[in-house]
């Protein structure tokens, strides 16, 4: 069952998700989905993890930042800071909808607000990581002074919760080494290289790989869990 839900970020801004929970049990684990720059909550990856997931009897929510999909704001006022305080509302939306285990996962530029987000919060489970920025310094994609603030790696020595990172080894968007640097900071950490993806998984095994092993990853820490 699938709901569209709204709710705010700190500056009172109205955020857009997609609630999909299979089971309609609010005791079931809950995924929230964070895309990547320039995309949306309907992007292929989002659907096709809620898919997967729900087909496990893992609920879903994936939602639009700031300045994206059907999220208020202006695009071009979005920033990692803004980016994290989305992700952070996001978890405490979907705590206070009662939902008692809450995993996350980001996809690129949403890696690098996952990653940061779950520096500052204790209410996760298990971190997924898809092709994660984790060091936008120097870039133009993104406001220079708010990234010299937001680094990846600062963050990622604060996580401890298990976490997964797959990458392709053919990524020109985000160079490999950035995750390579990002697992070995994370005391609980598995690095998955794929070999010959591109920052899109433009190849459908190479998609499929991707989706595979966020999937199975989720599914093996949710098994080392103790149940409720």
């Amino acid at each position: 069952m699938q709901n569209k839900l709204f709710f705010k970020n700190s500056k009172g801004n109205k955020l857009c998700g997609i609630l999909s929970n299979p089971t309609s049990s609010k005791e079931k684990p809950i995924i929230i989905l964070c895309h990547g720059f320039s995309s949306s909550k309907d992007s292929q990856t989002y659907i096709r993890l809620e898919k997967r997931l729900n087909d496990k009897g893992i609920s879903t929510f994936r939602f639009d930042f700031f300045g994206h999909g059907e999220s208020e704001g202006k695009f071009e006022d979005i920033t990692i800071s803004e980016a994290v305080d989305d992700v952070l509302n996001a978890i405490k939306f979907i705590r206070d909808l009662d939902y008692k285990r809450s995993g996350l996962f980001g996809s690129s530029f949403g890696g690098m607000a996952a990653i940061i987000a779950a520096s500052k919060t204790r209410d996760l489970f298990v971190l997924a990581l898809k092709s994660p920025v984790s060091d936008y310094h120097g870039k133009i994609i993104t406001n220079e002074m708010d990234s010299k603030k937001n680094i990846g790696y600062k963050a990622a020595k604060k996580i401890k919760i298990p976490t997964l990172i797959v990458h392709g080894d053919k990524d020109k968007t985000v160079p490999i080494e950035q995750s390579k640097k990002t697992a070995s900071l994370i005391k609980n950490c598995k690095l998955e290289i794929i070999k010959g993806a591109d920052h899109r998984y433009t190849n459908p095994k190479d998609f499929e790989k991707m989706i595979d092993l966020v999937t199975k990853f989720i599914l093996r820490i949710l098994k080392s869990l103790p149940r409720f």
